[in-house]
């Protein structure tokens, strides 16, 4: 009878370990702590090895808000896509504030970090311009593609996007629980947030 072999668990390759680990020294420490000595101490690896993949301590941050994005552009892309734009729009809400609420770490990593130099790492600029090209395209389904369109499709990205942005911040902050707010106006705030965005964008019709 031929002998069964043992599974053998293949380890992380050094450059998604290195993410994982800085993200680890970023929960535990905060952004300002982050290095590569500390992420290979970390992993128990030498020093110089993170130096492998990343050049830098900002090529590595980079690199982790670039996969921040990408995570949050798939979950927005895992909402329930619908025929009718502004019903699509609101399910997209939706997957915004609840990547928010159950990722914050990733969140404040996107949108409350300082970026590195831009020029220096175009990956990131364009995983971060495809998760705002997932809200310009429903919009451009709501008020068409043309070029004439082209500058309200912009303002109501960003007004969608602030507002969204506005109440993330708001929900995932440290006052919230000091407002002496309702639980049922806890509860319903995202889903008031979209129909209150959608009044506004028919009021203009």
């Amino acid at each position: 009878m031929p002998k069964k072999t043992k599974a053998v668990a293949v380890p992380m390759a050094l450059r998604d370990a290195c993410i994982v680990a800085a993200r680890e020294v970023i929960a535990e420490r905060g952004i300002e702590n982050l290095s590569l000595r500390d992420v290979a101490r970390k992993l128990k690896v030498s020093h110089q090895a993170p130096y492998r993949h990343y050049p830098s301590r900002d090529h590595l941050l980079a690199e982790v808000m670039r996969r921040c994005f990408n995570e949050f552009a798939e979950h927005l892309d895992a909402r329930i896509h619908v025929d009718e734009p502004r019903d699509d729009l609101a399910g997209l809400g939706r997957q915004y504030l609840s990547f928010a609420r159950e990722r914050p770490l990733e969140y404040r990593l996107m949108f409350s970090t300082p970026w590195p130099q831009s020029a220096e790492h175009p990956a990131l600029v364009r995983d971060a311009v495809h998760a705002f090209d997932i809200l310009r395209q429903v919009l451009r389904r709501m008020h068409g593609a043309s070029a004439d369109q082209r500058e309200l499709v912009e303002l109501d990205a960003l007004f969608i996007w602030s507002s969204m942005h506005g109440l993330a911040g708001v929900m995932n902050g440290n006052c919230i629980d000091k407002l002496d707010l309702g639980a049922t106006v806890l509860a319903t705030a995202s889903a008031h947030m979209m129909d209150m965005v959608s009044a506004a964008l028919a009021a203009r019709r």
